[in-house]
């Protein structure tokens, strides 16, 4: 199983983002690593009695499975051999106990799959890599039984009014557009083939707008749900060289590569905001009430969303992610170790709190975070951090975990020395 992801319950194989925005490998000091174990025993040893055993379920998941857990059912994609890993089941175990609900075939081969739950359906993307990008093909499942129900091809994207975007093609092949009813496939709007670049934009429910940049062209903004376009214009640079798009709340960013500057445009009108010129952006970042730009010359910079103006900059860290008036920001470095955390005051940028070493993830609903790291003498450390008084408040050391854990909701799923991998609850 690869490195855990953020934001979604889900843990994937393949070539997925890192927990986290783009999140840079920090480098670990052993004396720092040292202490930080000492701290963790201390804090356990303070708090008296140790905490009651947490409820674990073991799941029957194999190496390179995707789990995801909804509700009172805990749902795996697994290879059915070891003569052809490409080959996948879908299974599902009842919670809280683990025992198995219904499995069933994947009617088509992928090496990467993912899967989320739509009201009484699960949706599962699987692609393929090869020389001409990525076959996507989508499927849907009764959530109570595993009964197939439809199949498309493209990939999957939740839209807020509940309906589904399916994109296939793009990269070197053109991209197909179509927004179908969940329950039976069927199409409730579609675009025609276009060479345009898609960019959705993404909400807490689900995608509301799609960008299309065309390669020669003006840009659209659509309503997703609709496929309505709800804004039209030329935004190309005057010189016709290379730019990027980014898109953040209601902004659009053009990022022009060869001026190196950086224009704000309302999204659903794309009148122009603000302009910020003598900049080289690496990528943009939602950071709460500032703007965070990660420039060329290894800058975090934030910026005042309605003006453009520079607040604050600092070439320490490496990226940030905001939580109400706060960021959490992570120290540049390299290596294996776990990231080493700050929390910043998001308007000032001024340093609150270390955090320390821990991979960190957040959980289905709302900011809260969790964070884990290995415990020196085995096992995992579990906390959950107070991102207002700067801490990580110790929640357990889990002595059967050994790593590649993933927060989904409120439990933490975990492989154990042994192979398999467990789900303790973590509480509410």
């Amino acid at each position: 199983m690869s490195d855990p992801v953020i934001d979604l319950g889900v843990l994937r194989h393949g070539p997925d983002p890192d927990p986290l925005p783009r999140p840079p490998r920090a480098n670990g000091r052993q004396l720092r690593a040292a202490l930080v174990a000492l701290l963790t025993l201390l804090t356990l040893a303070a708090a008296g009695a140790p905490p009651p055993r947490r409820a674990v379920v073991t799941l029957p998941v194999r190496s390179g499975a995707d789990v995801l857990v909804d509700g009172d059912l805990a749902v795996v994609i697994e290879p059915t051999g070891t003569s052809n890993l490409q080959q996948r089941r879908l299974a599902a175990y009842r919670l809280p106990g683990g025992e198995p609900a219904w499995q069933t075939p994947l009617s088509t081969e992928a090496r990467y799959w993912g899967v989320f739950p739509l009201g009484e359906l699960l949706i599962l993307t699987g692609f393929e890599i090869g020389p001409q990008g990525r076959d996507m093909t989508t499927i849907a499942v009764d959530r109570a039984t595993g009964a197939y129900r439809w199949q498309q091809p493209g990939s999957a994207d939740r839209l807020v009014d509940g309906n589904l975007l399916l994109r296939s093609g793009g990269e070197s092949e053109p991209s197909v557009l179509r927004v179908v009813d969940p329950c039976c496939g069927t199409v409730r709007w579609q675009l025609p083939a276009t060479t345009a670049a898609v960019i959705p934009r993404e909400t807490e429910r689900g995608v509301d707008r799609l960008i299309l940049n065309p390669p020669n062209g003006p840009i659209e903004v659509r309503d997703a749900t609709t496929g309505a376009v709800l804004a039209r214009a030329d935004l190309l640079p005057a010189d016709g060289g290379r730019f990027g798009l980014e898109v953040l709340d209601d902004l659009l960013l053009v990022v022009d590569r060869g001026s190196g500057s950086v224009t704000a445009y309302g999204l659903d009108q794309l009148d122009r905001r603000w302009i910020r010129p003598n900049v080289t952006v690496d990528f943009a970042m939602n950071c709460g009430p500032v703007l965070c730009l990660r420039t060329g010359s290894n800058q975090l910079q934030a910026l005042d969303p309605a003006t453009g103006e520079v607040r604050w900059s600092s070439n320490r860290w490496g990226w940030a992610w905001g939580v109400e008036d706060r960021l959490l920001a992570n120290v540049l470095g390299g290596g294996d170790s776990p990231d080493r955390f700050v929390v910043l005051d998001a308007l000032t940028g001024q340093e609150v709190a270390v955090l320390g070493q821990w991979d960190l993830y957040r959980r289905d609903q709302g900011d809260q975070l969790t964070a884990v790291r290995k415990h020196p003498d085995g096992g995992v450390v579990v906390g959950e951090v107070d991102m207002r008084a700067g801490t990580v408040r110790i929640l357990d050391v889990l002595r059967d975990a050994r790593g590649e854990c993933q927060v989904i909701d409120y439990r933490l799923l975990c492989a154990s020395p042994n192979g398999s991998y467990r789900l303790w609850q973590l509480g509410r």
